[in-house]
């Protein structure tokens, strides 16, 4: 009950601004999140990310703190949902790679589109090669060596969280610069559909 009412005045004084409390109520929860969290992603540096987008996440949103009856469980669905969104999105991006490499394989069958796909695999080329570096990196890496993002981020030194992030970013680009040349190929426009679902 003591801690419920220390918990209180934290978040109150956090909720008008007072980093301290706010500081105060970081120590309180981030070993006990990262234990739970690390079961969750069984990644040390995804764990880190998630515990620093939730309170960041917090901070931005500080006046709502004042309302939250019991922090514990609050913070904890929080970052549940933090990793599951992380979770989604990397499952997302395979799936898109993954429908690309099949619409292409599929319509390569076709004598008479030979011609558009070798334009369009020119256009994938380009868009690489006009890729910031890091996303370009991530996505060769990814994509022609076949290493997983939890490799990446350890070969680059940087988190599996932001190894998604620069390869959504890739992607986007890719699929902004393929796009009206996908339009031409067999089955391509289902592929931009889920594309565009996911982006």
């Amino acid at each position: 009950m003591e801690q419920v009412h220390i918990e209180k005045k934290l978040l109150l004084k956090a909720a008008a601004g007072h980093e301290e409390s706010f500081t105060q109520l970081f120590f309180l929860y981030r070993h006990k999140l990262y234990s739970f969290l690390l079961r969750l992603t069984e990644s040390p540096e995804m764990t880190e990310d998630v515990i620093q987008d939730v309170f960041l996440k917090l901070w931005k949103n500080r006046e709502q703190l004042a309302d939250i009856e019991q922090f514990g469980g609050y913070i904890y669905r929080m970052a549940q949902h933090h990793v599951l969104n992380a979770f989604r999105r990397m499952a997302k991006e395979a799936l898109i790679m993954a429908e690309l490499t099949r619409t292409t394989e599929a319509a390569s069958a076709d004598a008479g589109e030979q011609l558009r796909i070798r334009e369009v695999r020119e256009k994938l080329q380009y868009a690489l090669d006009h890729l910031p570096p890091k996303q370009k990196l991530v996505y060769t890496l990814s994509r022609e060596q076949g290493l997983k993002h939890e490799e990446i981020a350890r070969q680059l030194n940087i988190s599996p969280s932001t190894v998604n992030n620069h390869m959504i970013a890739a992607l986007r680009s890719i699929r902004q610069q393929l796009g009206p040349h996908l339009q031409s190929i067999t089955g391509a426009s289902c592929l931009l559909l889920v594309v565009d679902s996911f982006l």
